[in-house]
């Protein structure tokens, strides 16, 4: 029984809280599942800040399904620019350098090939990738104000956020007008970002190293073509600071330690060192910005019918272009799931699976990410004291953990989930990759659908989207199977792929993950439903939900 307690303004299904790639790619996944959603972001615009720089083979894999990984591309630098090169300072010559796997070149095991651009200009191609409300300027926020949490399944007395037995009652403010509007959701999906609103006010802790660097990043413009333009880079690391080409038309940024007085900071002169190109090149500061490199987990990513994403769950070092990627796949792995309990086919249940496959996920990615940042710092420290010291450089040296740091496929596509809504095949539960170097395909229950060409510019990662997908030789051997009401398609798998015999059959999750196998064909005939059933944590036949009103 609904309670009309609390008076609303509007309602929608999915209300998402920040736009960022993370709520952004949210949108528009769930637009696709026909869900109806409401994006909120308290600036009044997208971020003019260059920001997050990669996007990995799996993102891309994502845009792919969304069909803007063409217009991605075209406004990222080319593959040349996949790579790091280390530098004394940016005029000096390279004493290392290494690839970017996945950027640089295509890989074997993926139809597309992951990109170096800011996350400025990625944004605007997230956000007419859905044409879902999306209001800017517009904060979530309190009206009364107690703390403490009153369980799972209701929020009584929370600052911001009431949660009601079919849905979450969302305090908001427009920062401009001060106009405050109420929105009931049937789910919040809060990717905030580190210093999440949602998080806090659920009393949400977080588990870390926390703090590690309080770092500058200053935009500026200069010709540097003398010192770049024969020897293209994502990044150029130097003993004083990164150096980072913005866009490929121009414009530079400068990453580095934030100076002890901030307020008396000549940023020119400070950028101009870094650069060591002499006083003969103009050094123009366009923006300065100072933020924190964080690094946590949040010790939970769902808390009723609020669910947390991106850095509102998880904040990743950026060093390894690590920490924007991850959110992407959080959302892709969670919307389609939020999709199935709001249209009826899967219990409420399956939610319970996001946090136990996304959680062990981000403690990874987070290890990886924060010794990649601190090996990095070593580096500039290193090469700092033996400029101090007068020691002689040697022209080249050997990164040892250059691999480790720059060959992350076994991280990005080697994820293997454990959970209710993967039905194991009676081995062990799925290991993740050694240290996220090394990527082996296989079709193992609970890892992601290796790419396999079907046809010319076909691959198996084009026959998913907003349906679960039948892999199989031997098509009419599976077409007595009872599927509905779950969306389902049916895809010829040539015969010898995938380690399956001639009626074997994989059974793929919309995020591309498999979630059931039959190497030898269908044990019964009601194989391919009960193995539906217990993904979607469906005890019975599910029935329709009726939609909610419109949100304008």
């Amino acid at each position: 029984m609904e309670d009309h307690s609390v008076p609303v303004d509007d309602e929608t299904e999915v209300l998402v809280v920040g736009a960022g790639p993370v709520g952004l790619t949210a949108r528009a996944l769930l637009e696709r599942w026909g869900v109806r959603v409401l994006l909120v972001e308290k600036h009044r615009r997208l971020s003019p800040f260059p920001r997050s720089r990669l996007v990995n083979v799996r993102s891309m894999e994502i845009f792919r399904l969304l069909g803007i990984d063409a217009k991605v591309t075209a406004t990222a630098f080319g593959p040349e620019f996949g790579r790091i090169r280390f530098r004394e300072t940016l005029a000096a010559p390279d004493f290392a350098s290494a690839a970017l796997v996945g950027i640089d070149a295509p890989v074997a095991e993926s139809p597309a090939l992951g990109v170096m651009t800011s996350q400025d200009r990625l944004e605007p191609h997230l956000l007419a990738a859905a044409s879902a409300p999306a209001r800017f300027g517009v904060e979530l926020t309190g009206l009364t104000g107690l703390s403490g949490l009153a369980g799972l399944n209701g929020l009584t007395g929370l600052t911001g956020l009431t949660e009601e037995e079919d849905g979450v009652v969302a305090h908001l403010v427009d920062r401009g007008s001060g106009a405050r509007t109420r929105v009931r959701a049937r789910y919040v999906l809060a990717a905030d970002g580190a210093n999440s609103t949602v998080r806090d006010l659920l009393g949400i802790a977080t588990a870390g190293p926390g703090a590690i660097a309080h770092l500058t990043t200053v935009v500026f413009d200069a010709d540097l073509d003398r010192w770049c333009a024969r020897h293209p880079a994502g990044v150029y690391v130097a003993a004083h600071g990164s150096v980072i080409p913005l866009y490929p038309e121009g414009g530079w940024a400068w990453a580095g330690a934030t100076p002890e007085d901030t307020g008396h900071t000549d940023w020119a002169g400070l950028v101009g060192h870094t650069l060591g190109t002499g006083p003969d090149v103009r050094v123009d500061v366009r923006r300065v910005q100072h933020w924190v490199m964080q690094a946590f987990v949040a010790e939970r990513f769902r808390h009723g019918r609020v669910l947390l994403a991106g850095d509102a769950a998880h904040a990743v070092p950026v060093v390894g272009g690590l920490g924007m990627n991850a959110g992407l796949a959080d959302v892709h792995n969670l919307c389609w799931k939020v999709a199935g309990v709001l249209r009826g086919w899967a219990g409420p249940g399956l939610l319970d699976s996001y946090e136990r496959e996304r959680r062990p996920v981000a403690h990874r990615t987070l290890a990886q990410a924060v010794a990649n940042a601190e090996l990095m710092f070593q580096v500039q420290a290193r090469r700092r004291e033996q400029s101090a010291s007068g020691a002689a450089h040697p022209e080249q040296i050997e990164l040892p953990w250059s691999e480790r740091y720059f060959a992350q496929l076994g991280l990005v596509l080697g994820v293997a989930y454990d959970s209710g809504a993967v039905l194991g095949d009676g081995g062990a539960p799925p290991e993740p990759e050694d240290e996220g170097t090394e990527y082996v395909p296989t079709t193992r229950p609970g890892h992601r659908m290796p790419h396999l060409w079907l046809a010319p510019e076909r691959s198996t990662l084009d026959t998913f989207g907003e349906w679960f997908t039948l892999l199989t030789p031997d098509p009419a051997a599976w077409q007595g199977q009872v599927t509905a009401p779950w969306p389902l398609r049916v895809e010829r798998l040539p015969e010898g792929l995938a380690d399956l015999g001639p009626r074997g059959a994989l059974l793929v999750r919309p995020d591309g993950h498999v979630g059931a196998r039959w190497p030898d064909g269908p044990p019964g005939g009601a194989a391919l439903r009960e193995a539906l059933t217990a993904i979607t944590a469906t005890a019975r036949s599910p029935m329709p939900v009726t939609a909610p009103r419109r949100c304008a």
